[in-house]
């Protein structure tokens, strides 16, 4: 049986609605630390195996959680819990920087970048190239129907980065007018898959056939050891707008062959041989 307080951390991330796979891992270790915290022996044995199973259930698309079960070890000493957990995030901070490094380098002066989605790994790059004085501007989707690319918008009038927002369905139109694409990843397959927002593979696509090379930017925790692009089971959300069923599926899957690298803390991977 949880703690309550862990049990809290849990259902926050099962509420979340805008922030991504990385939020959700670093969420899930601080619910470790706080596990630690509370238990010790026999009983954070069984604890630990609980809340595995528990935020691997939050979203099964997401390997940032999957990796984050297999992170922290299954034992009684609390100590050695809370010390990966804080490495789990002291990690993860530390990729993200790195990525934003990497990633702003394949910026160039007066570059027009679509994205879909909020990605704090993609913001990273955003940010870092920002600092080095690089001039762009960004194409988003308001990313629909939870809206994520608002959020984005917010953080990009933060920075005074000009942009603009466009429905999903402006896609095609808008990626004409790209020289850069840059998307997050909630995770990669074994075969070099991209698993995001949905949209992201029309983005892809539209991407494809304007020329306009397309990247994904993911800490290498959001790597899946195992998992093959046609295993992946998407998580669908249905809603209802105007008294009508809507089919929402969360994610899609952007095959390997549409992505000219993945953006990580070790450098700019070629799927799928580098993955």
């Amino acid at each position: 049986m949880l703690p309550a307080e862990v049990k809290m951390i849990i259902e926050e991330m099962k509420a979340e609605r805008i922030q991504g796979a990385s939020w959700l891992a670093r969420k899930g270790a601080e619910a470790y630390h706080l596990l630690a915290e509370t238990m010790e022996g026999d009983e954070l044995e069984k604890a630990l195996e609980e809340i595995g199973e528990e935020i691997i259930n939050v979203n099964r698309t997401m390997a940032s959680l999957y990796n984050l079960t297999r992170f922290i070890p299954i034992t009684g000493n609390p100590a050695l819990v809370k010390s990966k957990a804080e490495e789990f995030i002291r990690l993860s901070e530390e990729a993200k920087r790195e990525i934003g490094n990497i990633g702003s380098e394949l910026i160039d002066e007066n570059e027009v970048i679509i994205t879909h989605s909020f990605s704090s790994a993609v913001l990273e790059i955003l940010k870092s190239a920002r600092r080095k004085g690089k001039r762009f501007r960004v194409i988003l989707t308001e990313s629909s129907p939870d809206y994520e690319g608002i959020a984005l918008a917010r953080e990009l009038e933060k920075l005074d980065v000009p942009f603009e927002v466009i429905t999903d369905a402006q896609i095609g139109l808008f990626s004409k007018r790209a020289t850069l694409a840059l998307v997050g990843a909630d995770s990669i397959t074994r075969d070099g898959a991209l698993i995001n927002k949905a949209g992201t593979y029309p983005l892809a696509l539209a991407c494809h056939d304007n020329s306009v090379p397309f990247y994904g930017a993911a800490e290498s925790f959001k790597i899946h050891p195992e998992l093959k692009s046609e295993e992946v089971d998407i998580t669908e959300r249905p809603y209802t707008r105007q008294g009508f069923r809507v089919r929402n599926y969360l994610f899609d899957i952007t095959p390997w062959k549409y992505i000219r690298g993945i953006i990580t803390e070790f450098g700019v991977l070629i799927p799928p041989k580098e993955i």
